[in-house]
Protein backbone atom coordinates (compact mmCIF):
# COMPACT_ATOMS: atom_id res chain seq x y z
CA UNK A 1 0.00 0.00 0.00
CA UNK A 2 1.27 4.03 -0.67
CA UNK A 3 3.28 4.89 2.15
CA UNK A 4 1.97 8.45 0.80
CA UNK A 5 -2.00 7.45 1.14
CA UNK A 6 -1.09 6.25 4.66
CA UNK A 7 0.59 9.67 5.77
CA UNK A 8 -2.07 11.48 4.06
CA UNK A 9 -4.96 9.55 6.16
CA UNK A 10 -3.49 9.52 9.23
CA UNK A 11 -3.22 13.18 8.72
CA UNK A 12 -6.45 13.40 8.03
CA UNK A 13 -8.23 11.08 10.85
CA UNK A 14 -5.92 12.80 13.50
CA UNK A 15 -7.33 16.05 12.74
CA UNK A 16 -10.94 14.32 12.25
CA UNK A 17 -10.02 13.19 16.04
CA UNK A 18 -8.91 16.70 17.21
CA UNK A 19 -12.43 17.78 16.55
CA UNK A 20 -14.45 18.12 20.19
CA UNK A 21 -16.91 15.59 19.84
CA UNK A 22 -19.01 13.13 22.09
CA UNK A 23 -15.57 11.09 22.19
CA UNK A 24 -14.02 13.72 24.07
CA UNK A 25 -16.69 14.71 26.43
CA UNK A 26 -16.93 10.71 27.54
CA UNK A 27 -13.43 10.62 28.02
CA UNK A 28 -12.96 13.62 29.85
CA UNK A 29 -15.37 12.37 32.35
CA UNK A 30 -13.69 9.30 32.79
CA UNK A 31 -10.70 11.12 33.43
CA UNK A 32 -12.55 12.74 36.27
CA UNK A 33 -14.55 10.17 37.69
CA UNK A 34 -13.10 6.76 37.39
CA UNK A 35 -9.72 5.39 39.03
CA UNK A 36 -8.48 4.84 34.75
CA UNK A 37 -9.47 5.79 32.13
CA UNK A 38 -8.57 2.42 30.03
CA UNK A 39 -11.88 0.79 30.01
CA UNK A 40 -13.55 3.94 28.49
CA UNK A 41 -11.21 4.32 26.42
CA UNK A 42 -10.51 0.60 25.03
CA UNK A 43 -14.78 0.97 25.19
CA UNK A 44 -14.32 3.81 22.45
CA UNK A 45 -11.83 1.46 20.39
CA UNK A 46 -14.18 -1.23 20.66
CA UNK A 47 -17.14 0.65 19.25
CA UNK A 48 -14.97 2.15 16.08
CA UNK A 49 -13.18 -0.99 15.72
CA UNK A 50 -16.82 -1.94 14.96
CA UNK A 51 -17.12 0.53 12.48
CA UNK A 52 -14.12 0.00 10.68
CA UNK A 53 -14.78 -3.87 10.31
CA UNK A 54 -18.75 -2.51 8.74
CA UNK A 55 -17.01 -0.01 6.17
CA UNK A 56 -14.30 -2.45 5.34
CA UNK A 57 -17.11 -5.20 4.36
CA UNK A 58 -19.48 -3.05 2.84
CA UNK A 59 -22.01 -2.47 5.44
CA UNK A 60 -21.16 1.08 6.36
CA UNK A 61 -21.84 2.11 2.81
CA UNK A 62 -25.25 0.21 2.34
CA UNK A 63 -26.51 1.60 6.06
CA UNK A 64 -25.15 5.34 4.80
CA UNK A 65 -27.54 4.77 1.53
CA UNK A 66 -30.46 4.10 3.75
CA UNK A 67 -31.78 7.68 4.89
CA UNK A 68 -34.01 6.16 7.74
CA UNK A 69 -31.29 4.04 9.32
CA UNK A 70 -28.90 6.88 9.89
CA UNK A 71 -32.00 8.82 11.01
CA UNK A 72 -32.70 6.05 13.50
CA UNK A 73 -28.68 5.78 14.73
CA UNK A 74 -28.64 10.16 15.07
CA UNK A 75 -31.79 9.85 18.02
CA UNK A 76 -30.39 6.69 19.19
CA UNK A 77 -26.80 8.40 19.99
CA UNK A 78 -28.64 11.46 20.88
CA UNK A 79 -30.80 10.05 23.27
CA UNK A 80 -27.79 8.16 24.75
CA UNK A 81 -25.62 10.72 25.32
CA UNK A 82 -28.07 12.83 27.19
CA UNK A 83 -28.54 10.06 29.42
CA UNK A 84 -25.14 9.69 30.20
CA UNK A 85 -24.42 13.42 30.42
CA UNK A 86 -27.61 14.37 32.85
CA UNK A 87 -26.13 11.22 34.73
CA UNK A 88 -22.81 13.05 34.87
CA UNK A 89 -24.26 16.07 36.18
CA UNK A 90 -26.39 15.05 38.63
CA UNK A 91 -23.76 12.60 40.19
CA UNK A 92 -21.05 13.94 42.30
CA UNK A 93 -17.74 12.69 41.43
CA UNK A 94 -16.32 10.04 44.01
CA UNK A 95 -14.28 12.25 45.89
CA UNK A 96 -16.95 14.84 46.03
CA UNK A 97 -19.51 12.29 47.59
CA UNK A 98 -17.08 11.64 50.38
CA UNK A 99 -17.08 15.62 51.63
CA UNK A 100 -16.41 17.68 48.95
CA UNK A 101 -12.79 17.33 49.82
CA UNK A 102 -11.93 17.74 46.28
CA UNK A 103 -9.36 15.21 46.50
CA UNK A 104 -9.79 11.15 45.78
CA UNK A 105 -11.15 9.00 47.88
CA UNK A 106 -8.64 7.10 50.25
CA UNK A 107 -10.75 3.93 49.85
CA UNK A 108 -9.14 1.17 47.71
CA UNK A 109 -11.94 1.14 45.25
CA UNK A 110 -10.73 4.70 44.37
CA UNK A 111 -14.34 6.15 45.39
CA UNK A 112 -17.63 5.46 45.83
CA UNK A 113 -18.84 5.68 42.85
CA UNK A 114 -20.15 2.20 41.47
CA UNK A 115 -18.65 2.89 38.03
CA UNK A 116 -15.36 2.01 39.71
CA UNK A 117 -15.67 -1.02 40.48
CA UNK A 118 -17.47 -2.14 37.10
CA UNK A 119 -14.84 -1.32 34.37
CA UNK A 120 -17.22 -3.41 31.77
CA UNK A 121 -19.88 -0.83 32.46
CA UNK A 122 -17.18 1.86 31.23
CA UNK A 123 -16.05 -0.46 28.11
CA UNK A 124 -20.03 -0.94 27.56
CA UNK A 125 -20.66 3.09 27.91
CA UNK A 126 -17.21 4.03 25.32
CA UNK A 127 -18.34 1.66 22.91
CA UNK A 128 -22.03 3.00 22.78
CA UNK A 129 -20.56 6.26 22.57
CA UNK A 130 -18.46 5.92 19.43
CA UNK A 131 -20.78 2.87 17.89
CA UNK A 132 -23.76 5.29 17.78
CA UNK A 133 -21.76 8.24 16.95
CA UNK A 134 -23.22 9.03 13.44
CA UNK A 135 -20.54 11.16 12.21
CA UNK A 136 -17.80 8.82 12.92
CA UNK A 137 -19.51 6.09 10.56
CA UNK A 138 -19.79 9.02 7.88
CA UNK A 139 -16.56 9.86 8.36
CA UNK A 140 -15.27 6.49 7.88
CA UNK A 141 -17.48 5.78 4.93
CA UNK A 142 -16.61 9.25 3.04
CA UNK A 143 -13.43 9.70 3.55
CA UNK A 144 -11.54 6.46 3.89
CA UNK A 145 -12.43 5.50 0.24
CA UNK A 146 -10.48 8.95 -0.74
CA UNK A 147 -7.48 7.30 0.50
CA UNK A 148 -8.40 3.77 -1.36
CA UNK A 149 -5.49 2.68 -4.40
CA UNK A 150 -7.76 1.00 -6.71
CA UNK A 151 -4.78 -0.06 -8.80
CA UNK A 152 -3.23 -1.28 -5.81
CA UNK A 153 -2.22 -4.48 -4.80
CA UNK A 154 -3.99 -5.03 -2.16
CA UNK A 155 -8.04 -5.24 -2.13
CA UNK A 156 -9.91 -2.50 -1.75
CA UNK A 157 -11.56 -4.21 1.54
CA UNK A 158 -8.17 -4.85 3.19
CA UNK A 159 -6.83 -1.35 2.18
CA UNK A 160 -10.18 0.02 4.09
CA UNK A 161 -8.93 -1.81 7.22
CA UNK A 162 -5.47 -0.78 7.20
CA UNK A 163 -6.93 2.65 6.96
CA UNK A 164 -9.36 2.22 9.78
CA UNK A 165 -6.74 1.03 12.21
CA UNK A 166 -4.98 4.24 11.08
CA UNK A 167 -7.63 6.18 11.85
CA UNK A 168 -8.70 3.83 15.48
CA UNK A 169 -4.83 4.45 16.32
CA UNK A 170 -5.40 8.06 15.71
CA UNK A 171 -7.86 8.06 18.44
CA UNK A 172 -6.01 6.00 20.93
CA UNK A 173 -3.42 8.18 20.58
CA UNK A 174 -5.87 11.59 20.96
CA UNK A 175 -8.21 10.28 23.60
CA UNK A 176 -5.21 8.75 25.66
CA UNK A 177 -3.45 12.31 25.68
CA UNK A 178 -6.76 13.92 26.85
CA UNK A 179 -8.12 11.75 28.87
CA UNK A 180 -4.81 11.71 31.25
CA UNK A 181 -5.02 15.71 30.47
CA UNK A 182 -7.65 15.81 32.56
CA UNK A 183 -6.39 13.65 35.50
CA UNK A 184 -3.32 15.73 34.82
CA UNK A 185 -5.47 19.31 35.69
CA UNK A 186 -7.28 17.30 38.30
CA UNK A 187 -3.98 16.28 40.04
CA UNK A 188 -2.76 19.71 39.86
CA UNK A 189 -6.26 21.46 40.93
CA UNK A 190 -8.34 18.97 42.96
CA UNK A 191 -11.03 22.01 43.11
CA UNK A 192 -11.12 21.52 39.06
CA UNK A 193 -13.05 18.10 39.54
CA UNK A 194 -16.16 19.65 39.92
CA UNK A 195 -16.14 22.09 36.72
CA UNK A 196 -14.39 19.58 34.17
CA UNK A 197 -16.87 16.91 35.65
CA UNK A 198 -20.18 19.65 34.65
CA UNK A 199 -18.53 20.88 31.66
CA UNK A 200 -18.30 17.29 30.30
CA UNK A 201 -21.62 16.33 31.35
CA UNK A 202 -23.20 19.52 29.86
CA UNK A 203 -21.06 18.75 26.73
CA UNK A 204 -22.82 15.89 26.57
CA UNK A 205 -26.29 17.36 26.42
CA UNK A 206 -25.35 19.67 24.10
CA UNK A 207 -23.96 17.44 21.66
CA UNK A 208 -27.18 15.50 21.91
CA UNK A 209 -29.51 18.62 21.18
CA UNK A 210 -27.34 19.81 18.27
CA UNK A 211 -27.69 16.02 16.88
CA UNK A 212 -31.27 16.29 16.78
CA UNK A 213 -30.97 19.50 15.42
CA UNK A 214 -29.05 18.70 12.49
CA UNK A 215 -30.73 15.81 11.76
CA UNK A 216 -34.14 17.24 12.05
CA UNK A 217 -32.50 20.36 9.33
CA UNK A 218 -31.89 18.01 7.15
CA UNK A 219 -35.10 15.91 7.05
CA UNK A 220 -37.07 19.67 6.75
CA UNK A 221 -34.51 20.49 4.13
CA UNK A 222 -35.09 17.43 2.70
Amino acid sequence: MDTQLLLACWGMMTFMVLVPGPDWAYIIAAGTRDRTILPALAGILVGYLAAVAAVAVGVGAAVAALPWVLVGLTFAAAVYLAVLGVRVLTQPPPALVAGDAGVPSASGDGGSGASATRPWLQLAQGAGVSGLNPKGLLVLVVLLPQFTDAAGSWPIPVQLAVLGLVFVGSCAIVYSIVGLGARAVLRARPSAMRILSRVSGAAMVVLAFVLVVEQVSHLVSG
